[in-house]
């Protein structure tokens, strides 16, 4: 299809209980926004959930 991106987002959940949407190919770290605990890291091109990370949702 014509104009559609390969781009996804990712809602992610932290072990606080805050979910929060990302960038798949984030190429920084993200950090929870109420806990600031470590949620990715980037891994050349995809961003690595970390083990207090889960993933909620793939969005487009």
């Amino acid at each position: 299809m014509k104009g559609r991106t390969k781009s996804k987002f990712l809602r992610i959940k932290c072990a606080c209980g805050n979910e929060q949407n990302i960038f798949a190919a984030a190429s920084t770290a993200v950090n929870c926004l109420v806990c600031n605990t470590p949620l990715t890291s980037p891994r050349g091109g995809v961003a690595q959930l970390t083990e207090k990370a889960t993933l909620v949702k793939t969005l487009e």
